[in-house]
């Protein structure tokens, strides 16, 4: 007979359990977390204080790094929390709670990355059309869906995961509450969760990637096309940085969700984890920076540097 008491907090058993490692890992990601939060501000700021980056491609890059801010904050600062307090424990509440908003800021970013892509197709393959395809409406379109579907979907598996019984086992063998490792806990039928896990991550995550690539298509051949080398970094420039968070983003969530469980270690997966929910975030604002004058120098005049727009 399985012990049927009520889990009311869960365990997680984390990155490692030595305290002298634990105090390690607190200070890289606490300094991760500064840098990432401190970052995304920066463009956000950046971005809504200069005229000349209203346009759309920015408007996309200020909710991406809005996006990256949410999506590690459901993650990191708990783990602080836990790491300076010793702890190791979050309630059944706060789990359900960390589980919706990881999985609706995280399904966001992977449909608001595909948006993205679109919008580099149209401004490289049909730049003469750009200007009256891509109006703000759509524009404001383009974000709206990512936000409403990604939250629709978080609230059926959470909703469905408050219907699951967990039994005497309530350690977690991971740094936060992962929604395919809770329904691995339960000592319920988890025959329905698992295939909304399937159908629905294919949705959020393998829908989108497979339209990145239909979009990078006619871009690559686009560039290609180009007769001199100037040109063609000229036009490649404009979306390497995208397709650089592209590849980082959903190299990770892939090799994760979708690889033969044969394949999997948990030490593995956490690993990975932490590149696509904490390493991506951190690093996207200075991806997207680094060959972009035009948001060099409007950080430089945020922040007071005349010559920002120079540094390479």
């Amino acid at each position: 007979m399985k012990n049927q008491t009520r889990v009311l907090e869960f365990l997680f058993l984390g990155l490692s359990d030595q305290p002298e490692q634990q105090q390690l890992l607190f200070r890289v990601f606490l300094a991760m977390y500064f840098v990432g939060t401190l970052g995304n501000l920066l463009t956000i700021l950046a971005i809504c204080f200069d005229s000349h980056l209203h346009t759309p491609m920015y408007f996309f890059l200020s909710n991406l790094s809005f996006l990256d801010l949410c999506f590690t904050s459901t993650i990191v600062p708990k783990m602080l929390v836990n790491y300076l307090l010793g702890s190791s424990a979050i309630s059944y509440a706060e789990c359900l709670t960390q589980m919706y908003f990881f999985v609706a800021f995280g399904g966001s970013d992977s449909i608001l990355l595909s948006a993205m892509a679109y919008d580099r197709y149209l401004a490289v393959c049909h730049p003469l059309h750009y200007g009256t395809v891509m109006t703000s409406h759509l524009c404001a379109l383009l974000v709206a869906v990512p936000w409403v579907s990604a939250h629709l979907i978080s609230m059926i598996h959470t909703v469905l995961m408050a219907q699951l019984s967990f039994c005497s086992n309530n350690k977690i063998p991971h740094f936060f509450c992962d929604m395919n490792t809770l329904i691995k806990l339960s000592c319920s039928d988890t025959y329905v969760n698992e295939m909304l896990v399937l159908l629905l991550g294919g949705i959020v995550v393998l829908v989108p990637f497979i339209c990145i690539v239909v979009s990078y298509t006619p871009i690559v051949s686009a560039v290609w096309k180009v007769s001199s080398a100037h040109g063609k970094w000229k036009a490649f420039s404009t979306c390497g940085s995208h397709l650089s968070v592209v590849i980082l983003f959903y190299g990770t969530i892939i090799g994760v969700y979708f690889n033969p469980s044969s394949t999997h270690t948990t030490q593995k997966d956490m690993i990975a984890t932490v590149m696509y929910t904490v390493v991506t975030p951190t690093l996207n604002p200075f991806i997207y920076s680094l060959r972009n004058n035009d948001l060099k120098r409007a950080l430089g005049k945020l922040l007071g540097l005349k010559h920002f727009s120079k540094i390479h």
